[in-house]
């Protein structure tokens, strides 16, 4: 009996203190589940309130102004074929030149801009663009916050003014026509609507430039950019309704007028009524006779890229196909075929074919060094990969000597006359990051039997002192600290 009375009074004790600790545990497990589910709402909206009052995130601008300096393998550095005693005012130029070269291309706007992980500030993070000087809204500014008794944000630009459209009474906005905006409501709404309002009006006149906008709220910060540009004309070619109007044969011809004769005679074969354009440089023209083509006389020996940009000069159509004087066209040799995939992947600026089975494709390794060295190029036997949709072509950064050309693209990048013997990666060179260039097999056009004799031969290869005289022009140029081929 008491055995049983002392089992009740052990159960009346320890089973409440169970049920009270499930009671609890069950509280723990739940509270721990709600702040995790609490958490994760947070983490997943709009934004979440600063930790501290003085929280400020680090999003930019990083200019990227100087990188590393750059190596270049196996290759001597390019200022040494300059004279010792005109390197220091040689570099002292060429620092200047490379300074201005900078701005012209918008360097000073070349910025990292790092969006943060949350904010209440909507703001277009790129794409905005404006005229120069001609007001324009600025689209998508807004707020996005948990209530508050004032919301205030602010706008601040650099190259221009900002504004408000209709701005009513009591409507409260600082700063109108200034540089600095700012806003200030006891109703988000009445604040968005104000948001949607802002203009901006750049007070420079530039072409080409941007202007960064720096749009905050409390403790939030973001920045955007303004594209500011000049729109640019269409210049459109038409292509009429055959291969006549759409593409002309360039040659560059010096003293072998023999093989010039023998070109000109294959390209007829196939292409009697193509127009046909000849830039001379030697020292007793002959003359040239033919339909549909022009000679034109240059002073003598003025060298391989001043005849190309002189023949360039003279297209009138969308399209060149650049020959050598020596080249010869044979039965399977179809301008056709370059046109068609000059047309089926509008971006493409060269597309180079095959000379007896060379395509001579090459990529250009550039790094772009730090300011003071200069750059360092590499040119290695390699592609970029296969052009899609185009079987058997790929994407390089130079071609052999026989390519097609987009005539305005070429144009924009030209053929430096200071090379005048041998010359043709230098081309490829001032077009990187220009031109869209590929190589493409089937592409064939063929080659007369070499004959480099008498006078030919000696501009054919030309002294080491043109060499030297190269690779200082490239130093100052190209602001290289090496090249390699």
């Amino acid at each position: 009996m008491y055995r049983n009375l002392r089992f009740v009074l052990v159960a009346l004790v320890l089973v409440p203190a169970l049920l009270l600790t499930l009671y609890f545990t069950q509280e723990v497990v739940w509270d721990k589940t709600s702040k995790q589910i609490l958490s994760l709402t947070r983490s997943t909206s709009c934004y979440s309130e600063p930790r501290t009052q003085n929280h400020q995130p680090n999003i930019g601008p990083f200019p990227n102004d100087n990188p590393p300096p750059c190596t270049c393998q196996n290759a001597n550095p390019a200022k040494q074929h300059v004279p010792q005693d005109e390197i220091e005012d040689l570099q002292r130029r060429r620092a200047e030149e490379y300074r201005q070269h900078q701005i012209r291309m918008g360097k000073q706007n070349d910025v990292l801009l790092l969006a943060p992980s949350n904010t209440p500030l909507q703001y277009p993070i790129r794409g905005f663009r404006v005229f120069p000087m001609i007001k324009t809204l600025i689209p998508g500014l807004a707020l996005h916050s948990q209530n508050r008794t004032i919301y205030k944000v602010s706008l601040r630009v650099g190259k221009g003014v900002l504004s408000v459209m209709d701005v009513q009474e009591g409507e409260g906005v600082e700063g109108q026509n200034e540089g600095n905006l700012t806003f200030s409501s006891t109703s988000l709404e009445k604040l968005n609507d104000l948001l949607s309002r802002v203009t901006y009006t750049s007070t420079i006149y530039h072409i080409k430039t941007e202007d960064l906008s720096y749009f905050s709220f409390e403790n939030h910060e973001v920045i955007f950019p303004i594209e500011i540009r000049r729109p640019s004309v269409p210049v459109l070619y038409d292509p009429g309704k055959n291969i006549n109007s759409q593409v002309t044969i360039l040659v560059k011809a010096f003293l072998r007028y023999k093989e010039l004769q023998v070109l000109i005679k294959s390209i007829r074969v196939n292409y009697p009524n193509i127009k046909i354009i000849v830039a001379d440089d030697s020292h007793n023209p002959e003359k040239i006779e033919g339909d549909n083509i022009e000679h034109y006389i240059m002073p003598p020996a003025q060298g391989w890229f001043a005849g190309r940009n002189l023949a360039v000069s003279q297209v009138a159509t969308k399209y060149f196909l650049w020959v050598d004087d020596d080249f010869l066209f044979l039965n399977e040799t179809r301008i056709e075929s370059f046109v068609k995939i000059m047309e089926a992947v509008p971006e493409l600026d060269v597309a180079g074919g095959e000379v007896l089975g060379n395509r001579f494709a090459f990529k250009l390794q550039y790094q772009e060094g730090n300011s003071e060295e200069g750059g360092c190029i590499t040119r290695v036997k390699a592609t970029h990969g296969p052009v899609p949709g185009l079987d058997g072509c790929f994407f390089v950064d130079g071609v052999v000597n026989y390519f097609m050309g987009r005539t305005d693209a070429v144009r924009s990048v030209g053929f430096d006359p200071f090379l005048k013997r041998v010359a043709h990666t230098e081309f490829f060179i001032d077009g990187l990051g220009g031109l869209l260039v590929a190589t493409c097999k089937g592409l064939r056009i063929g080659h007369q039997e070499r004959k480099d004799t008498g006078n030919y031969r000696q501009y054919r290869h030309p002294p080491k002192s043109d060499s030297e005289k190269k690779m200082q022009h490239h130093f100052f140029k190209n602001h290289l600290k090496c090249i390699k081929y």
